[in-house]
């Protein structure tokens, strides 16, 4: 029998595996200034809906409200195996599972510097749901041409260097 690498066993358990949703428009819209990762209550049919990938976070946003953080607009598909008793409602909101001190940190940058808490990406680490919640500062028209112009410049420059 063949040893097992222990080093390679370690770096499995903690990277994510399986589905991934992300939210690319929160990365063009906002300026991404610290990540959160943080659990996520969800119903039995939620979660099995969400294991085939069918949620959009696109229009989501995370609110705090009553000392607890809170995930709004985010849209996980209703399972269709499920009769409609089991069912869940798609667009509800969905509790946050961060530490108290967290959520303290959280709301004093947000009503102090004005940062909006956008959702990034959702996935299953170790079985349980997650998501990473990103503080983002909303960019203006300006600094959206800025990149675009930026990383048509990179391109540029990669293409020339290639072809010496």
């Amino acid at each position: 029998m063949a040893k097992k690498n222990k080093q390679s066993d370690a770096d499995s358990k903690d990277k994510p595996k399986g589905i991934r949703i992300q939210n690319r428009r929160a990365f063009r819209d906002y300026a991404i200034q610290e990540k959160i990762e943080c659990g996520i209550e969800l119903f039995g049919t939620e979660v099995k809906s969400l294991r085939m990938g069918a949620m959009k976070i696109d229009e989501a946003y995370a609110r705090l409200e009553k000392g607890q953080l809170f995930l709004v607009g985010a849209n996980i598909a209703v399972y269709p195996q499920a009769t409609e008793a089991m069912n869940h409602v798609p667009t509800r909101k969905r509790r946050l599972l961060v530490h108290r001190r967290q959520i303290h940190q959280l709301e004093a940058k947000v009503h102090q510097k004005g940062l909006t808490l956008v959702p990034l990406a959702i996935y299953f680490h170790r079985g349980w749901a997650k998501i990473e919640i990103g503080l983002g500062l909303g960019k203006r028209q300006y600094d959206k041409r800025d990149v675009l112009k930026q990383r048509q410049q990179k391109r540029d420059i990669d293409r020339q260097m290639r072809r010496r």
